[in-house]
């Protein structure tokens, strides 16, 4: 037994080396945990840039279990607890935490990072081997990121359905099993993320045709085995974009809307392609209910259910704004919106929401825009506001209806009478910076501001505060992009001065929100992960393909017709080389030779005619479309369409003639090539 801080280390079962290591990343993330405060961390993700740091020690990992209801006196077992990313979340809310991983190192790298957890045991070791002297009275059994690793701990034979009978053993009886686990199916993998574990594309999707360890299921093949083992209860929520660095929790009884899920590049570890745009694919399954079955990951709780029905978290921000958002239902069956600060800096920003709910009740009393009443909780330490959830349609949801259907005048008519209503009373000392469409619910004529967090006790101009709403609009879909947004501006009377100030100011309010720190988009920027897009490679080739063509026109005295001509195949060797062998007829006075269908340069290397060298300076024999460039075997063509003429009738013909022809050729931008071509004198 060894301690580290007030956390215990139990070896009993450690086997002597650690058969599961990352290699030297966890010497770094040990040499991190023990000389700085978790308060750092950021700092170091940051400057680091390294996805192993960033996954491990990222406090956004925690979100996966923040959100789940607990007294403080839950006994809770964490099996593969790791680094320790929710070890020190779950210590925080349970009163006590025992904790199994196979790695001596990565436990240790726990226990330093969560030193002063003086309800926290780590077993190192297989959990196989520990298992049996584990009690049978948890209240909590955790498995993040653990489950498709079954194999790993319990051999080939059964493994899943054998390691959930074990695990359910040690649960009380009204205990839960918590697993968070990717979806084999999920969106992102059918857009081109790689799989999270084998780093393959589509090895899921193909049902780890190609082997390995690891396992994720569909929701259908969790199901299959819940039920082979028996299990009857539990309960499936939807972590987004996934459960690693959950932003938003889902539920059966609250589902995405239309619209919602539009933050889908979040894959910070490798490369990915984009294959198409998910959140309009996710728009498509919501619409259609399949939103259960290509959700990214699955949250499964094995037994009874919560009241929090839906969570989003809003903690990339600076920590006094830092809060996550809940859909809960209340002791009398309604639904109600709760908002709790995620940390000691952010409860003066939760109480602020009460202060400018009286605030803007003020303003818009006797108006045409009712404020969703925000009450104000307080027990012992726990601070926290309410709001009634409203039925009804987001203003935003018919607005896109509008620009759907292409009706612009109905778009405009809505956004009058937005304006209209936020307008009123424009010199009260009380603003609602955040008047975004989505904000408001319509409920036949009562529209609701339903959220109202970032209330200045200012007066703003209603224009400034309507430019916000449809900057915001914007930047969330581009399928909005079809709006007139010169024509909104006019009726807004914004100036393009104006509209700069504006944007710039978004800028500047978006950093005042997060704050020193970067956001998860910013830092994902900084780790350069690419997005590559294999449908413009396609588009390029495709192009490529019917311009980088060669083709030659034969003119036997009625001039050039496309039905005397033809393309040369293989002609190009590659991209840049052309190298081809033609048999002309004697009976063809002028060959023409179109090298691409684009403007372009060429380096002629080789053109013989009988196995003689063709003079490029005669005009008798010679002639293109393009200017002769020095040395005298370039042509640039400042055309979409470049030609060579070779008079072949001056050649000394013979009945078949052998035209041999080798040159470089570059494509270049139209305006590029005419530049370069009006340097030059002379056309050949």
């Amino acid at each position: 037994m060894e301690e580290i801080g007030k956390i215990k280390l139990d070896y009993t079962f450690y086997p002597g080396e650690d058969l599961y290591c990352d290699g030297q990343v966890e010497d770094e993330l040990l040499e991190i945990v023990r000389n700085y405060a978790g308060i750092e961390y950021q700092r170091i993700i940051e400057e680091k840039a390294q996805w192993p740091i960033l996954y491990h020690l990222s406090s956004q990992r925690e979100n996966i279990v923040d959100w789940i209801p607990m007294e403080g006196t839950e006994k809770v077992l964490e099996v593969g607890s790791g680094c320790g990313a929710v070890t020190g979340a779950l210590a925080r809310k349970s009163g006590e935490v025992v904790c199994v991983d196979l790695s001596k190192k990565r436990s240790m790298i726990n226990a330093y990072r969560n030193s002063e957890c003086g309800n926290v045991t780590i077993h190192v070791g297989n959990f196989k081997d520990i298992e049996p002297v584990l009690s049978e009275d948890f209240d909590y059994i955790f498995l993040v990121g653990v489950l498709e690793y079954g194999q790993s701990y319990m051999g080939r034979e059964k493994p899943f359905e054998k390691f959930l009978r074990l695990l359910m053993r040690h649960l009380k009886k009204g205990g839960r099993v918590v697993i968070a686990i990717e979806n084999k199916y999920g969106m992102k993998y059918f857009a081109g993320c790689r799989e999270d574990h084998l780093g393959s594309y589509f090895s899921g999707i193909e049902n780890y045709a190609g082997g390995g360890g690891v396992r994720t299921f569909s929701r259908k093949g969790l199901e299959k085995l819940f039920a082979a083992c028996g299990i009857e209860e539990y309960q499936f929520y939807y972590p987004y974009p996934d459960y690693k660095f959950m932003t938003a929790l889902y539920s059966d009884e609250y589902l995405p809307g239309k619209g919602e899920l539009s933050d889908n590049l979040r894959n910070f570890d490798r490369d990915r392609m984009l294959l198409f745009d998910e959140s309009h694919a996710f728009d498509g399954v919501v619409e259609d209910g399949l939103f259960p079955v290509f959700a990214n990951s699955y949250l499964v709780v094995i037994g009874s259910g919560f009241d929090v029905k839906f969570a989003k978290y809003s903690s990339d921000r600076a920590p006094e704004y830092r809060i996550r958002t809940e859909i809960r239902r209340g002791g009398e069956g309604k639904l109600l919106v709760e908002k709790h600060p995620l940390c000691g800096e952010a409860v003066e920003h939760v109480r602020g929401m009460a202060m400018a709910f009286e605030d803007l009740r003020k303003r818009y009393e006797g108006g045409r825009l009712e404020i969703n009443a925000c009450e104000l909780h307080e027990e012992g330490e726990k601070v926290w506001c309410s709001f009634e959830f409203l039925e009804g349609r987001r203003l935003s949801e018919l607005l896109d209806e509008c620009l759907e259907r292409d009706d612009q005048e109905r778009f405009r008519k809505l956004f009058a009478e937005y304006v209209e209503r936020t307008g009123y009373r424009e010199e009260y000392p009380a603003a609602d910076f955040d008047l975004t469409f989505g904000n408001i619910i319509v409920q036949g004529d009562v529209w609701n501001v339903i959220d109202y967090e970032w209330t200045f006790g200012k007066e703003m101009e209603t224009k400034e505060l309507a430019f916000r709403a449809v900057y915001c609009y914007l930047l969330e879909d581009e399928k909005r992009n079809k709006l007139d947004l010169d024509a909104i501006l006019d009726e807004l009377r914004i100036t393009p001065e104006e509209a700069e100030y504006y944007r710039e100011q978004e800028r500047e309010f978006q950093k005042f929100v997060t704050g020193k720190n970067l956001s998860m988009a910013e830092i994902r920027n900084v780790l350069g992960q690419r997005v590559i897009q294999p449908l413009k490679w396609m588009e390029k080739l495709e192009t490529g393909a019917l311009v980088n063509r060669v083709q030659v026109y034969e003119n036997r005295g009625d001039d050039f017709s496309e039905e005397d001509s033809y393309f040369v195949p293989d002609a190009y060797q590659g991209e840049q080389e052309i190298e081809m062998e033609l048999r002309v007829d004697g009976n063809v006075r002028v060959l023409r030779i179109d090298p691409c269908m684009d403007a372009c340069v060429v380096k002629i290397l080789e053109m013989t005619w009988n196995g003689a060298k063709i003079p490029l300076r005669d005009p008798k024999i010679f002639t293109a479309n393009g200017r002769l460039l020095k040395p005298a075997d370039g042509i640039v063509f400042p055309t979409k369409d470049p030609n060579m003429y070779i008079q072949a009738d001056a050649l000394s013909p013979r009945a078949e003639n052998i035209l041999c022809l080798r040159m470089e050729i570059a494509r270049l931008p139209l305006a590029v090539a005419q530049d370069m071509a009006q340097s030059v004198k002379k056309l050949i």
